[in-house]
């Protein structure tokens, strides 16, 4: 059973004049895998995103986690959108558990788990700093560990390095490869960057401009763990020209 099944999903955004977002977006994603989206802007994919995470009802077709239908469901997946929407309130630690504990999971168990995992996500030290005190990079973490402290076996990712310049990019990727090794949940990754798709995923799929579809689907072999110098070999060159052509098709 797939972790994570689209079939034949279709979205039109209502009102006075109606917006097609998607149309038959069909997409599976095995368990444990790391799978990237990737398409222009409008395109439909942080859509495609609300949808499983329960926040979106699709106009037409399925949107399947663990078998089980996403459409009017929250809570059967980890969702971080594109900003990392930190409570400016709550210090570093209190930011980190407050998705398990939305979810149910017990404040002392949450915070428990948070301390155990500061130093994996490079946080060790700023258990007490406020979001304001950190940088862009910084807080990303704190919300990727937000993501991963959540009851739930499939992450969804969209576009979280968006914002963030090439330099602490690079880093990042390097950094979320080696978390996702460890832990081995599903992951479904929204971005606008096909390096960064390639870079992380096990499977790419290319969209259309809206209404969104799938018009292409690349998987990627290399092994891992992949570093930044991967980028100018000759078989990651030609599936990022492969990639390219599909999106500009």
């Amino acid at each position: 059973m797939a972790a994570i099944e689209l079939r034949g999903l279709s979205h039109t955004f209502g009102g006075r004049r109606p917006v097609p977002a998607l149309a038959g977006v069909d997409l599976e994603v095995p368990d444990g895998a790391f799978v990237s989206v990737v398409g222009p802007s409008g395109c439909g994919k942080s859509t495609i995103l609300r949808v499983l995470a329960g926040l979106q009802v699709p106009s037409g077709g399925e949107a399947l986690v663990g078998g089980g239908s996403t459409i009017g469901r929250a809570g059967l997946v980890a969702y971080m959108p594109q900003k990392d929407l930190l409570l400016p309130w709550r210090r570093v630690l209190g930011n980190a558990t407050l998705g398990a504990e939305v979810a149910g999971v017990p404040r002392v168990e949450a915070k428990a788990a948070a301390l155990g995992l500061m130093e994996r996500f490079g946080l060790a030290g700023f258990e007490r700093s406020w979001p304001a005190q950190l940088s862009g990079g910084m807080r990303q973490r704190v919300a990727l560990l937000r993501t991963f402290l959540q009851p739930a076996r499939t992450l969804l990712l969209d576009e979280p390095f968006g914002a963030l310049d090439a330099i602490t990019r690079r880093g990042m990727h390097i950094w979320l490869q080696d978390v996702w090794m460890r832990d081995r949940r599903t992951v479904l990754f929204i971005t606008h960057d096909v390096e960064e798709a390639l870079l992380l995923s096990d499977t790419v799929y290319v969209m259309s401009p809206r209404p969104g579809r799938m018009v292409a689907r690349v998987d990627v072999a290399f092994e891992r763990p992949r570093t930044g110098g991967l980028v100018v070999e000759a078989a990651f060159v030609r599936l990022k020209a492969e990639l390219l052509g599909a999106l500009e098709g």
